[in-house]
């Protein structure tokens, strides 16, 4: 069978930065990504260069940022006072909160949010609320391990059930 829309694939991948090669992320054979084509729970361009492809397949390609997780913008950079981390004590509780951790949030409507701490003083800590990966060029090597029909109950709830899928 034919990657297509409402089919599940389940494949292998290799995602390096496409400027510098480093490796980003890999799944496994024990741990394969699997998802339902067409759901739009993919980068689009990711689902478009897999269109067509078949159980046994490999392809490499290349996403510019744009077209992936969006360029870095400088004003989902944010500073927030300090004292919104404080412990109990009136001090940053630096077990959770250090340069680099990755912390949830909510804005003032009430969206959930992940932000990236870049910088810690007395009085603010600087958060970097774009994706993790805004501004970087991917690169993808992919094997397709195998494509089947989705069950309508999956197109229905637009996600894969059973085996490294999701469990209701």
């Amino acid at each position: 069978m034919r990657i297509i829309e409402n089919s599940v694939v389940s494949l292998n991948y290799i995602l390096k930065n496409d400027n510098t090669g480093e490796k980003i992320e890999e799944t496994t054979q024990n741990n394969p990504l699997v998802f339902l084509f067409g759901a739009q729970a993919m980068i689009p361009e990711f689902e478009q260069q897999l269109e067509g492809k078949q159980k046994g397949d490999t392809a490499a390609f290349s996403i510019k940022a744009e077209n992936a997780y969006g360029i870095h913008e400088q004003d989902q950079v944010a500073m927030i006072p300090a004292n919104i981390f404080h412990g109990e004590d009136g001090k940053v509780d630096t077990e959770f909160f250090y340069i680099g951790a990755m912390v949830p949030m909510s804005d003032n409507e009430g969206n959930h949010l992940r932000g990236k701490i870049l910088e810690i003083t007395n009085d603010h800590i600087k958060m970097d609320f774009n994706h993790p990966l805004a501004g970087t060029d991917l690169h993808f090597s992919v094997e397709v391990l195998d494509v089947r029909e989705a069950t309508q109950d999956e197109i229905d709830h637009g996600h894969v059930h059973g085996e490294h899928g999701h469990h209701h």
